[in-house]
């Protein structure tokens, strides 16, 4: 099922397996056994690693109707308007904040530029621009280059395109 949040639709992203590997004490092959097994079976984790998980986050699920109900009221209280991932972020903080006396920061994710349709669900009544800076971003050419998977020429080509 596809939502407003394709970035939420991603079954195992690179983040999840980062923090497997965290979870299971660092443990490379556990985790490549693990990652292999998701492609083709049902995987449960470890109690313990379970455990690590839940010590760290809390989880809620955050419809389409409720990212656009919170795109909204995010706008129309703080004239902010956010993209629905960072609606997500913001909906799911509210409904599962653990302590009231320690304010709770999220962080945007993405620009609602690039959702359009999300964005204007919610009552936005038009697309929303880009920032002026990247104004030309679908106009501008393409460029990329392509390195031997190989640290130090990573490194190098990143030092060698830096400008001040």
């Amino acid at each position: 099922m596809h939502t407003l949040s394709p970035s939420m639709d991603i079954v195992i992203s690179s983040n999840f397996e980062r923090l497997l590997f965290d979870c299971y004490g660092r443990d490379g092959a556990a985790i490549k056994d693990l990652m292999t097994r998701f492609q083709t079976e049902d995987v449960t984790l470890t109690d313990a690693a379970f455990a690590n998980v839940r010590s760290l986050f809390d989880s809620c699920k955050v419809d389409d109707e409720k990212t656009v109900k919170t795109i909204a009221d995010v706008y129309n209280t703080q004239e902010y308007l956010l993209d629905p991932h960072s609606a997500i972020g913001v909906e799911a903080a509210r409904k599962v904040r653990r302590r009231k006396d320690i304010p709770m920061i999220t962080l945007a994710t993405a620009h609602p530029a690039k959702f359009p349709e999300a964005v204007m669900k919610a009552g936005y009544p038009h697309e929303p621009e880009l920032p002026h800076h990247m104004a030309s971003l679908f106009d501008d050419e393409e460029r990329c280059t392509v390195l031997d998977n190989d640290l130090s020429a990573v490194q190098e080509f990143v030092v060698g395109n830096i400008t001040a």
